[in-house]
């Protein structure tokens, strides 16, 4: 049998969203989540989502500087979701859009997103990682999960892993797909890159997609570092994850098409719930943007 190859239209095919009537705010459009093999959709299709109807309704040169979202209720999987947009201010300087998502008539995810027209400033950004090995030396997770078999992974989620997501992921240390490769550390980097290069977007600018992208694929590993210290594997049977909120800035413009470096840390876990931290980086040393999240994460 022909496999098919990983492809990075999985992300692009996610925030093409077609323009819809609004019911409640100023603009609307839907979109449709993308095949995944849990219960449920993947929180980081409505983040994407919703970044990309957000910015398709600021039309004055104004770049998507932050997120702050809430994940209501779990998405259906290859279902279309409505995006429904509220112009709350357009200023000189800043605008700020909300934006609701809504599936089988119930609202399932909002946020607020911030928009900057930029300005003169001095510039910083936090070091990056000069000890973190390359990509190039790293194993694929196709490579690493071929021959593996344990806990609740299916041939479905394997594949899902290897080449589903959209993305080559390689991990320092190793991955936490069947079990915690390494020391139990509350903190791990991932190298990633798109499988091809990416697609234009309709409504889109590049610059605008690539923000998106980055909304995209930042929530699949955010919160490892929290399973790494718990010694929880993604196989674990009976483990329950989901997304609870989230807040990202983006911090400048970068490419996403070339290998970028996702710096993780746990920040706390208790009470069922986990909080972790990100930065990406470009490999010329640029910090594109940091990530916030924090999720549920009900071990058996």
């Amino acid at each position: 049998m022909t496999r098919t190859p990983p492809t990075s239209a999985v992300l692009t095919d996610a925030i093409t969203l077609k323009p819809a009537r609004p019911d409640h705010f100023d603009l609307a459009f839907t979109a449709t989540t993308q095949p995944c093999p849990w219960p449920k959709a993947y929180g980081g299709d409505l983040v994407a989502q919703a970044a990309a109807a957000a910015m398709r309704s600021v039309t004055d040169g104004k770049s998507l500087h932050s997120m702050h979202s809430y994940f209501l209720r779990p998405a259906d999987i290859g279902a279309e979701v409505r995006y429904e947009v509220e112009v709350v201010r357009d200023g000189r300087g800043y605008s700020t859009r909300q934006v609701r998502g809504y599936q089988n008539g119930k609202p399932l995810y909002v946020c607020l997103a911030g928009f900057a027209a930029g300005e003169a400033g001095a510039a910083f950004h936090a070091a990056f990682d000069e000890d973190v090995p390359g990509p190039e030396d790293l194993s694929t997770s196709a490579d690493y999960l071929a021959g593996r078999t344990g806990g609740s992974m299916t041939e479905e989620s394997k594949a899902y892993w290897s080449g589903g997501r959209g993305f080559d992921m390689r991990h320092v240390p190793g991955p936490v797909y069947l079990t915690v490769e390494g020391e139990r550390l509350p903190h791990q980097a991932v190298w990633l890159r798109p499988f091809d290069p990416l697609r234009p977007v309709d409504g889109l600018t590049d610059a605008q997609r690539d923000l998106a992208a980055l909304a995209y694929v930042c929530d699949y590993t955010i919160l490892e570092p929290v399973l790494r210290v718990l010694d929880l594997a993604w196989a674990e049977p009976g483990l329950v994850t989901a997304s609870l909120d989230h807040a990202m800035w983006f911090h400048r413009p970068g490419p996403v098409d070339g290998w970028l470096l996702y710096v993780q840390e746990a920040v706390a876990a208790d009470a069922g719930r986990g909080l972790g931290t990100g930065r990406f980086f470009t490999r010329d040393h640029r910090h594109l943007a940091t990530v916030v999240q924090e999720g549920l994460i009900r071990p058996t």
